[in-house]
């Protein structure tokens, strides 16, 4: 039988191990609150922070912006990021041009609320520019284009990647950079069908028949040539927007009075079937309309041809400028006088002053008054022929003068 003391001893012990228990109970429930509270509190700062964080695995234009504020990634994206495609080399590459603002803080807000979740996500976003995308498609579709370049009846196949070497996207904007194989293919085509200042056969009337004798002429002011500085754009433009034809005889140009493409088109060299031929050693000049003579006059007067100041008609192609009717005539004599004429009819086809006009003050209308006492360089018609030159004689039209 245990005594009073050892009873004593066992209940102790048992007290003991039970105030342990409780106490390890109440730290349990203590600890779980704890951790409980802890736990909200991380979950409402961490739900807190992803309302204005990015997530951690986020990237846009290829760099990281995870856990980083929208003015921060902002920042951190016009710091980092490529912004300009490049066409070079036959390769289309993406580089950076630091002066250049990549992306608006609105922008960036837009790629942050798609990618936003209540809780940070260890998920992957990755946001593209879909700008620079489609410039890197674009320019690789400039490097493969091929236009159809039509001018002067012919026809050329001009290949992007043999005229343009370089070309950029930058800025919204796309841009060739190296052009000067286009600059010296269009020379080249400018060279091969330009009819300006070329030499040509040609036949001229012989009575009153228009297929004479055959003769060389010169184009001077009439004829057209390619015009470079509106032409090239057209091309670079077509290699863009993946237009298959140019048509050259949008973008030509004339000279003299004004920059109308004299002959374009037309045959008979460009002169077509109605022109004005002048023969200076005959002294006569015909006029030609569809393939007619419908004036023919053997007693025209040209620029003296001896012993003057440059008094000479000039020969070439030539084109009348405008018709004015009255006109004064005003220049030098070749003393340095001035002089005034009033003219009835006055149609001019040189820049220096030559034209068609009657002269009322002439008395002298033989074959040989041009060689000393000639014009200072027009075409004299007598007041009672004049008219018939005027009514068949068109803007435009072209002259060809000859020895």
């Amino acid at each position: 039988m245990q005594s009073r003391k050892t009873l004593r001893k066992r209940n102790n012990r048992s007290n003991l191990l039970l105030v342990i228990v409780g106490l390890v109970i109440v730290i349990a429930i203590i600890g779980g609150v704890v951790i409980h509270n802890n736990r909200v509190a991380a979950e409402a700062k961490a739900r807190k922070f992803a309302t204005t964080h990015f997530n951690p695995n986020t990237t846009i234009y290829g760099v990281k912006v995870g856990k980083l504020t929208v003015a921060k990634a902002t920042a951190k994206i016009n710091t980092q990021a490529k912004n300009t495609v490049r066409l070079t080399d036959d390769k289309v590459v993406v580089s950076r041009d630091p002066k250049l603002k990549t992306i608006e803080e609105n922008e960036v807000k837009d790629f942050f609320d798609k990618q936003h979740t209540a809780m940070p996500s260890n998920k992957k976003y990755n946001y593209e520019s879909k700008e620079l995308t489609t410039a890197k498609k674009k320019l690789m579709q400039v490097h493969n284009a091929v236009v159809d370049y039509k001018v002067g009846g012919k026809s050329y196949k001009l290949k992007a990647k043999d005229l343009i070497d370089q070309a950029t996207y930058r800025d919204g904007k796309y841009q060739f950079e190296d052009v000067d194989k286009l600059d010296k293919k269009l020379n080249e085509i400018n060279k091969e069908v330009s009819t300006l200042h070329k030499s040509y056969r040609f036949t001229v009337p012989t009575g009153n028949k228009v297929n004479g004798k055959t003769i060389t002429v010169k184009n001077q002011s009439y004829g057209w040539g390619i015009y470079l500085k509106k032409t090239k754009p057209a091309i670079e433009k077509a290699f863009m927007n993946g237009t298959k034809t140019v048509d050259g005889k949008d973008y030509l140009y004339g000279e003299g009075y004004s920059t109308y493409a004299h002959g374009y088109g037309k045959s008979n060299h460009g002169i077509g079937n109605s022109y004005i031929v002048v023969s200076i050693k005959k002294q006569e000049m015909w006029i030609v309309r569809n393939k007619k003579v419908v004036v023919h006059l053997t007693d025209v007067v040209t620029g003296t041809y001896t012993g003057g100041k440059g008094n000479r008609t000039p020969t070439g192609v030539w084109y009348i400028q405008y018709k004015e009717s009255p006109s004064t005539l005003r220049g030098y004599n070749d003393d340095g006088s001035k002089y005034a004429s009033k003219v009835k009819y006055w149609m001019p086809f040189t820049l220096s002053g030559c034209g068609f006009h009657d002269a009322s003050w002439r008395t002298d209308w033989s074959k040989t008054a041009y060689l000393k006492g000639g014009s200072h360089g027009c075409v004299n018609v007598k007041p009672a022929e004049i008219h018939s030159v005027w009514k068949n004689v068109h803007q435009n039209q072209a002259v060809i003068v000859y020895n």
